[in-house]
């Protein structure tokens, strides 16, 4: 059966291990849960998870890191 999550990069690391990198199911509810990649923790709701992505990186830095990891080819 193939996976039907996708990963995308969130300013604000895992709470547990640090990752940025968050997996969501790909049919993005709003309530659906986000988990960190890296270590599976609960992280919060993918409607949460795009209020923080609107509210933008905290740095330029930051700022490059998620564009180059949340771009949609």
């Amino acid at each position: 059966m193939p996976d039907l999550s996708e990963d995308f990069r969130l300013p604000v690391g895992c709470p547990n291990c640090g990752s940025h990198r968050m997996r969501v199911s790909e049919v993005h509810n709003p309530d659906d849960k986000v988990f960190c990649a890296s270590c599976s923790t609960y992280v919060c709701l993918y409607h949460e998870a795009q209020e923080i992505i609107r509210q933008g990186p905290g740095s330029e830095s930051e700022a490059l890191l998620e564009k180059a990891a949340n771009r949609h080819d």
